[in-house]
């Protein structure tokens, strides 16, 4: 009995490993130790999975072989790869430096082609289609050390977007010359080829950019509460889209990029389908895919003869050198610095994929022979090693430059940045969290609060304990996006006082409010809870109301009103604004006169937050000449100025009563920001609050104005 219980475990662990959950166990337990032992080496951990790879793989130990779970595994880490790099790609940023991403691809491409066939054809001594391509594999890259660059945060840095948008224009351009090849080599490079081609190709890009796309926002929409379903369909679309790629004749890695661009605008990048994204492809499918490529490595080709090692070192000079020339072009025509420089190197520097996705065909159809091969996996390896560490040093410079690159007065602002969500509606939190998730300076370490107020009254323990229980309800909603969540619930005698106490308890620098829902005469006279807030409150006050999936949005228009910029709280604001805009992929236009918009450009050309479109406007009393403008895919954000600010008009109190009458179904948010502080000479007479005797003022005032109306009519 005992012996035939070791001689079937013998039977288990009997290399190549054949059981499922065995293997599966085993590639968990290298995802987990490699990049933690190897960073105590200062070594990227994707240089560990690599590794790793290499030793367990059919060359190495032989511990586990190629088989479909493998390269199932493998083939989704490859797409994820691809669909996460155009899904975090910055389109605006892109849009901006599409030319620039245009050149790149072109250099890219060219130059280790024009490098790449001397070598074979006159130093290697192929003929012409196998050293043709073999050249165009020099121009392929695959983004294996993106993963490095997201982990650090810059992946929406503008070296990052030129040379996302310069791998799928030059891989495009290698993997249509691949076609081309094959089709060359068969003898089917017809007229009806070129039609197939172009046919197919078409209509890949009409249903991606103008079905997909619609659909997507269809169902973001009409299951916006079915969290396990968007994960679904997004997976859906990325694996649909690299099949209609691969039947359109040309790679699936296409397919799942452009998943990632028409996905990109619905799913920003600090929500919580952003982060379930993330976190499963880099928890498991990337690694897989990694593990992979180092299973491909046979280490034992250099004792095959001097023929192979000559072919490997030349494939790899060939590659890397070809890759340099096209970074220091960029570096020199664009004027970059030369950490840029060394990032859009070490991003472009890696072969995999694309790589693989030529050698291999070609291998199969005869136009390569096994030295070629076997060069080429040598390739791969030392491509792969050489762009982690360039890419991560590179991310590292960049990220401490950044940092002491920051602006005093922003970076103040940053650290102090903290955000304040009273909590009334529990049906209505999740878009007011999302919203406060988009405008969160994301190096500020104070968390968002959430807050409710309980009454204080008979029932208050009863109710405060019910307030705590629905609080962590939220705390777990929150959790999803990854984002510090700190959840309060306080007895007060009313949601106003309680409010504006805990604001100067936690310090906080920002409040986030539901818009009102007037009910009464009563309210429009004596005020309510929002405007007890505005006048007790000393912070930036945002007034909401999200009327559809904030990701569907299109634009951001600001109006701005004259004098504005004097508040001291407007560039927090302004920061707050553009940064929902980024998180957003959708341009801002702020309505605006001359001397705000100078003001603005100043404070952005100096902080370099972000940019704007700006449309000049004044007619502030006949404020609904803009109707025409505004659309229900648009967020219209108004700056208001609280009673008593230097750029307060009595003008601006029926803009809100207008804004929620006329453009009810339209998202829109009140920003009141932080006033100038008062003169340090009264400051011993804070708690003298006029008020109360100001509001009555302008309520007679109104009255009156009203009463007159009536006597002219």
């Amino acid at each position: 009995m005992e012996n035939s219980f070791f001689q079937q475990l013998i039977r288990e662990f009997r290399t190549p490993l054949t059981n499922p959950v065995l293997i599966f166990s085993l590639i968990l337990l290298i995802i987990l130790l490699s990049p933690i032992v190897l960073k105590k080496l200062n070594i990227p951990g994707i240089i560990g999975l690599i590794i790793s790879g290499v030793v367990i793989g059919p060359h190495g130990l032989n511990i586990l072989a190629k088989n479909s779970a493998i390269d199932l595994f493998s083939t989704i880490g490859l797409l994820y790869i691809m669909f996460i790099a155009g899904l975090e790609l910055d389109m605006r940023e892109f849009q901006k430096h599409k030319n620039k991403s245009l050149v790149f691809g072109l250099f890219t491409f060219i130059l280790p082609l024009s490098l790449g066939f001397p070598v074979c054809y006159y130093l290697l001594k192929y003929e012409v289609n196998s050293s043709f391509l073999t050249a165009s594999m020099f121009a392929t890259h695959t983004l294996v050390a993106y993963p490095i660059v997201s982990r650090f945060g810059i992946s929406k840095n503008k070296a990052v977007a030129i040379t996302v948008g310069g791998t799928i224009l030059t891989d495009t351009a290698v993997l249509l010359i691949l076609a081309v090849i094959m089709g060359a080599a068969n003898g089917s490079l017809t007229h009806e080829f070129w039609l197939r081609l172009g046919t197919s190709l078409a209509i890949f890009s009409v249903i991606m950019f103008f079905g997909v796309p619609r659909m997507a926002k269809w169902f973001f929409m009409k299951l916006e509460s079915e969290k396990t379903s968007h994960y679904i369909f997004v997976l859906s679309v990325v694996f649909f889209s690299a099949f209609l790629a691969h039947v359109a004749g040309v790679e699936p890695i296409i397919g799942a990029f452009v998943a990632g661009l028409v996905l990109n605008k619905l799913i920003p990048h600090s929500s919580a389908l952003m982060n379930r994204i993330e976190f499963i492809g880099n928890a498991i499918f990337i690694p897989f895919f990694l593990i992979s490529v180092g299973m491909l490595v046979n280490v034992r080709v250099i004792l095959k003869g001097p023929t192979a090692l000559i072919v490997a070192a030349a494939l790899t000079t060939t590659a890397l050198v070809g890759k340099w020339v096209a970074a220091l072009l960029m570096q020199k025509v664009f004027r970059y610095t030369r950490t840029e420089r060394q990032l859009i190197f070490g991003l472009s520097a890696a072969h995999a994929a694309a790589t693989l996705a030529i050698i291999l065909v070609g291998y199969k159809e005869g136009i390569l022979d096994e030295n070629i091969l076997n060069g080429t996996i040598i390739l791969i390896l030392i491509t792969c090693l050489t762009a982690s560490f360039v890419t991560e040093n590179a991310a590292k410079k960049i990220v401490m430059e950044t940092d002491t690159e920051a602006l005093p007065d922003t970076a103040a602002d940053s650290l102090k940045e903290h955000i304040l969500l009273p909590v009334e509606d529990y049906t209505k939190i999740e878009p007011m969290l999302e919203l406060a998730v988009f405008i969160k300076d994301k190096k500020s370490p104070n968390p968002i609060t959430l807050l409710s107020i309980v009454p204080n009254d008979d029932e208050t323990e009863k109710n405060l304990l019910r307030a705590r229980k629905n609080m962590e309800d939220v705390r777990r909603l929150a959790s999803a996006t990854d984002t510090n969540i700190n959840v309060i619930a306080s007895i007060d005698y009313n949601a106003a006082s309680g409010t504006i106490r805990t604001a100067k308890e936690i310090m906080a620098d920002t409040i986030l409010l539901e818009w009102p829902e007037r009910s009464s005469i009563l309210d429009r006279v004596f005020g309510e809870r929002t405007e007890n807030i505005l006048a007790g409150a000393d912070k930036n006050v945002f007034i909401c109301k999200v009327k559809h999936l904030l990701a569907a949005h299109k634009q951001v228009l600001v109006f701005c009103p004259p004098l504005l910029e004097l508040e001291k709280g407007f560039t927090g604001c302004l920061d707050n604004l553009i940064r929902l805009a980024k998180e957003l992929s959708a341009p801002v236009i702020c309505y605006t006169n001359q001397r705000t918009k100078k003001e603005i450009d100043i404070y952005l050309n100096r902080s370099e937050t972000g940019s704007i479109s700006f449309k000049e406007f004044d007619q502030w009393e006949d404020f609904l000449v803009l109707s025409k403008d505004i659309t229900q895919e648009d967020i219209v954000i108004m700056m208001l100025s609280k009673r008593g600010a230097v750029s307060y008009q009595p003008l601006f109190d029926s803009i809100p009563v207008k804004l929620d009458k006329y453009f009810d179904n339209t998202s829109k948010i009140l920003v009141f920001p932080r006033q100038q502080s008062a003169d340090s000479r009264f400051d011993d007479y804070e708690d003298i609050n006029a008020e109360p005797l100001s509001k009555g003022i302008e309520t007679i005032q109104k009255i009156g104005k009203e009463i007159g109306n009536i006597f002219r009519k």
